[in-house]
């Protein structure tokens, strides 16, 4: 019997779920499961998951006390929100979940490190080990240095809204345990850019995650490529051979529905007989290449900035929210 893509895959590649949809998870039954705000953010408006928002909004505010602004309650609420919703998946998932870091802090190295350690004390407290956890970071040179400090103290990091190969070996001498370059993103910039469509292997996001993957195994990097931000199922069948790829339940689902062939892209014996120069990376050639990269730059910011306005819409839902609890008035986040 043929098998679909999703089976062929799995045998090179580990399969990560890019959902805060808990359902969708116990579905597809993933190794690991990642999230970010804007994911987390449309979870949280679902009916099925309220009982989880409003536990973490009491808890909130209990500990605040009655005397708190229903803002600053909402605040403290959405850091909880995202621990809440790990530990669910964790109970699903057999590896890790990655949980982020709050966006607007993406060039403080100090609160970086800061509100990881914060986050890896509450899955402690929920009896969740720091081998189940990832701290996504994006991956400026403040949140790298960040990731490094984290990496030595055994709590291990995630560097997303990866776009430049400068990113990926700055992260990598960090000694981070994972990246997420965005293929998707960088396909939707190349695309507004040229006005042209791009296809299989001439993917701009598929390139630039080949690239990094050829650096890392050519070098021996122990950190690893986890391929993300995907917008159609044949960037993944190029990227198959990845160490891990994060997949949208949407596309898992069309996965599964496929049959074919999936012969592997991605061989880490190939890349080390591969003539590839070696970068010498430190802040002055970071912040050259960044510069000289308009796509990394472009998308690094609006990332940043995208990620951080959804951590605002989620603090104005929960402030919303527990105004309805407490007059007791039906409403949905």
């Amino acid at each position: 019997m043929p098998q679909n893509l999703l089976e062929q895959l799995r045998t090179y590649t580990v399969v990560v779920a890019d959902t805060g949809d808990i359902e969708a998870m116990e579905e597809f039954r993933p190794q690991d499961a990642t999230t970010n705000p804007s994911l987390i953010t449309a979870a949280a408006q679902m009916p099925q998951y309220q009982p989880i928002v409003d536990g973490v909004l009491m808890d909130a505010k209990n500990e605040l006390g009655e005397g708190a602004s229903d803002k600053s309650v909402a605040n403290l609420a959405f850091k909880r929100l995202a621990i809440a919703f790990g530990k669910k998946i964790l109970a699903i998932v057999p590896g890790r979940v990655s949980t982020e870091v709050d966006a607007r802090l993406s060039f403080d190295t100090e609160r970086t490190i800061a509100q990881a350690r914060e986050i890896i004390g509450l899955y402690k407290k929920a009896g969740i080990g720091t081998d189940r956890v990832l701290i996504k970071i994006a991956s400026t040179w403040e949140g790298i240095r960040a990731a490094e400090v984290l990496e030595k103290e055994g709590i291990h990091c995630n560097l997303t809204l990866l776009f430049g190969l400068h990113q990926a070996i700055a992260a990598a001498e960090a000694g981070v345990t994972l990246i997420s370059p965005f293929v998707g993103r960088i396909l939707d910039w190349y695309k507004k850019s040229t006005g042209k469509d791009f296809h299989g292997a001439d993917d701009p996001g598929v390139q630039s995650v080949t690239r990094v993957y050829n650096y890392f195994k050519k070098f021996g990097y122990k950190t690893v490529v986890m391929g993300a931000s995907f917008r159609n199922i044949g960037e993944i069948c190029e990227l198959a051979g990845c160490d891990l790829l994060t997949i949208s339940p949407q596309l898992l689902t069309e996965l599964e529905k496929t049959e074919g062939a999936l012969p592997r892209k991605l061989d880490p014996e190939k890349a080390k007989g591969m003539a590839i120069a070696k970068i010498a990376m430190d802040k002055a050639t970071f912040d050259r290449m960044h510069k000289e990269d308009p796509m990394a730059t472009d998308k690094l910011k609006e990332g940043i900035e995208g990620f951080s306005a959804a951590l605002e819409k989620l603090e104005g839902l929960l402030a919303a929210r527990l105004a309805a609890l407490e007059s007791r008035a039906p409403a949905a986040v």
